[in-house]
């Protein structure tokens, strides 16, 4: 399947707010989301033939929440033979907590 068409990925804060504030009330205390360092990022585009990145959540054998990373190439495929990744920041606790999205 090719690479969906190009669109604004942008959103205003208070609708990413109002999504976030969603997917906290529907799991308290649950996994939020999490962070990968740029590098993580510039080593999955870097591939040959890199036009984007998926992100698959995942549990981990303790039921943590996992995020993993693979580069996705012009056709829209997983680019599963190459760069990786996992073991994310999860938030909490790497986040802040004063911020709009993560309440």
């Amino acid at each position: 399947m090719p690479m969906p068409p190009s669109r604004d990925h942008r959103i205003p804060l208070q609708a990413a707010a109002a999504l976030t504030r969603r997917f906290r009330d529907a799991e308290p205390g649950g996994t939020r989301g999490g962070m990968f360092p740029r590098k993580v990022f510039d080593e999955i585009l870097a591939q040959a033939g890199c036009e984007g990145i998926r992100i698959y959540f995942g549990r981990e054998a303790d039921n943590k929440a996992a995020g993993i990373l693979v580069g996705v190439d012009a056709e829209g495929d997983d680019m599963t033979a190459g760069e990786l990744a996992e073991f994310w920041f999860p938030c909490p606790p790497f986040c802040t907590t004063g911020s709009l999205l993560n309440g």
